[in-house]
């Protein structure tokens, strides 16, 4: 008698305990760092709240077909709940950054502004809500750069005032990637080009190690290929609107790991700073709906010397 009744409370127990040991599971490999944090996080993000959507419907039936609510019932309700949250994370109801800190994550890297133009930080900083990009781990720290006039909705590349701006390089060091040949997108649409999402870009690698990557670069405008060394200021490409894009700006980011080498979004990435101008090292971006338009409340950046 005494095992049946062991053997009914596992029955009861163990859809809760199998969840549990699931998100015990993820959380020690975030907690753990290196890889184990990448692959953990998009687990919780993309698998965690299906498997938390099927444990809510099944609950939520279990508990109309009994007619009743058992502590076992509740608590794994509870527990399903806790994990489609992460759906809320993903598609910023709730924004949360990829779980790095800023003030251990090494090396990092301070460049100076890619124009000579003043820049408006549409995405950038440590921030979730400030920067869309912190979602991911490569892109942990990566910024989005525009130049007025920008977010107006117009299908012409040329109305937008990064279109064809001469893209400087950051930093000395090492072309080791780029391409150069992808189509410009129409603007005014956010694109899916899942092939080559920078679409035309240029990945230098510093002398300090890492490599920064610049992105959606104009249509056969890059200037330097794998081998090439560049000094900061040199002119290495142009503004374009290649790639995964819904309009012209400057993407850059920096990583440990050489693009080649790991899938896209799975590189573990870098702090990345500016330096030689006005602003804050590392500046913020955002953006916020003001009357029925996208209003840009970013950081505005421009160079403003030529000391490293």
């Amino acid at each position: 008698m005494q095992d049946m009744n062991h053997f009914a409370l596992i029955r009861t127990w163990w859809p809760f305990g199998f969840l549990s040991l699931i998100l015990i599971g993820l959380l020690v490999m975030i907690a753990a760092g290196g890889n184990g944090r990448i692959v953990s996080w998009y687990l919780i993000i993309g698998l965690l709240p299906f498997v938390g959507g099927l444990y809510f419907v099944a609950t939520l039936v279990r508990m109309i077909w009994i007619q009743r609510v058992t502590a076992a019932i509740l608590s794994t309700f509870i527990l399903s709940l806790a994990a489609i949250a992460p759906f809320t994370w993903s598609t910023r109801i709730w924004p949360v950054a990829f779980p790095a800190d800023v003030e251990i994550a090494a090396p990092s890297l301070t460049i100076r502004v890619p124009t000579d133009q003043p820049m408006r930080v549409a995405w950038g900083g440590d921030g979730a809500r400030e920067n869309y990009h912190a979602f991911t781990s490569d892109q942990r720290w990566a910024y989005d750069l525009v130049i007025v006039p920008y977010f107006n909705s117009s299908q012409i590349l040329t109305d937008y005032g990064c279109y064809g701006v001469p893209v400087l390089a950051p930093i000395d060091g090492e072309i080791v990637q780029y391409a150069n040949t992808e189509p410009e997108a129409e603007p005014g649409t956010l694109q899916t080009n899942i092939s080559s999402p920078y679409g035309n870009h240029v990945v230098i690698e510093p002398n300090s190690g890492g490599y920064l990557i610049l992105a959606h670069l104009k249509t056969g405008s890059v200037t330097v290929r794998p081998g090439d060394s560049v000094q900061e200021g040199d002119v290495i490409g142009a503004c374009g609107n290649s790639g995964n894009t819904s309009e012209p700006h400057i993407h850059v980011h920096y990583q440990r790991e050489h693009p080649k080498d790991v899938p896209m979004n799975f590189a573990q990435g870098l702090p990345l700073y500016f330096r030689d101008h006005s602003g804050p090292p590392m500046p913020v971006g955002g953006l916020a709906m003001k009357d029925g338009r996208i209003t840009a409340l970013g950081d505005i950046i421009q160079h403003q010397g030529n000391e490293k």
